[in-house]
């Protein structure tokens, strides 16, 4: 169990139709963030990627993987560092509670967000460091619901539970009062690193916590997951669900990048790069 017998979050029911998302502005944010490079301890998990199965992209950090992980390490201290928008609420407070019923200290270092449901997966860190340039985000539960009056009502009454849920997580950690933690939550809150040890988020700086180019990744490779990462980030601000993203990332992946207007053009055989530089350029109009 956790070193600071931190209470296990309650099993919440996803609501029908439910779609999960990380928020557009860290999502924005985030994806302009170097790769971190990986971790070379095997005691250490790394969450480089949204909370959650990415259909879209085939990435996205799950409970099934945090629980391989913690498998594999056995009963031994673990290490979790984490660069991550958010995105499955669900998810993410099911990896805090395999995290939290590890049986030897957690140590989660912030290098550089901890958004959304990452903040809740922070919270179960029996110690919580954080590299200059880095930052907690909380907020209340987001996503989305499809349905009628009757379900979309259901869902208000059932996303006020998910808010109480991880206000009880956040207060448990920090000792922070609970009005502070709504306040925090209500507001859409960016911690900074000296904000976040303050109110109990973390429990110190460590300026030896930094991004850096991922050596093990090509430099093409590198660039090409970035430019993934800013175009859905531009499509998101753009208001487009993360369905449609995928959906229109998946086309650019397989077209290539878009045609000239000239009707006599030939087809321009970039790769998926190319096409994801240009639908930003588009959207930034």
């Amino acid at each position: 169990m956790s070193l600071r017998n931190l209470p296990e979050a309650p099993a919440l029911q996803r609501p029908q139709n439910f779609s999960w998302d990380a928020p557009s502005d860290v999502l924005a944010q985030w994806a302009d963030t170097p790769h971190a490079a990986a971790a070379t301890s095997e005691n250490t998990i790394t969450i480089f990627d949204v909370i959650g199965e990415d259909y879209w992209s085939g990435g996205g950090f799950t409970a099934k993987r945090a629980a391989a992980a913690l498998r594999s390490i056995g009963e031994q201290d673990v290490t979790v560092q984490i660069n991550s928008p958010g995105g499955d609420m669900f998810e993410g407070i099911a990896i805090y509670n395999l995290l939290r019923a590890h049986p030897a200290k957690v140590t989660v270092n912030v290098m550089g967000y901890a958004a959304s449901a990452a903040s809740i997966i922070a919270m179960a860190g029996d110690e919580i460091n954080m590299g200059l340039g880095s930052f907690i985000m909380v907020h209340n539960a987001w996503g989305m619901v499809i349905g009628n009056q009757h379900d979309l009502r259901k869902a208000a009454d059932a996303f006020t539970g998910f808010d109480a849920a991880l206000a009880d997580i956040y207060e448990a950690r920090t000792g922070a009062k609970r009005k502070t933690i709504e306040a925090l939550m209500d507001a859409e809150t960016f911690l900074s690193p000296s904000e976040a040890v303050k109110n109990g988020f973390a429990d110190k700086i460590d300026e030896g916590l930094k991004l850096s180019d991922a050596a093990q990744n090509s430099a093409k490779t590198g660039e090409s997951v970035r430019a993934r990462r800013q175009v859905e980030a531009a499509l998101a601000k753009a208001g487009f669900s993360r369905s449609q993203r995928g959906e229109m990332l998946a086309e650019l992946n397989h077209s290539g990048a878009r045609r000239d207007a000239s009707p006599n053009a030939t087809r321009d055989a970039g790769e998926f790069i190319a096409a994801t530089r240009q639908a930003i350029d588009i959207f930034k109009i």
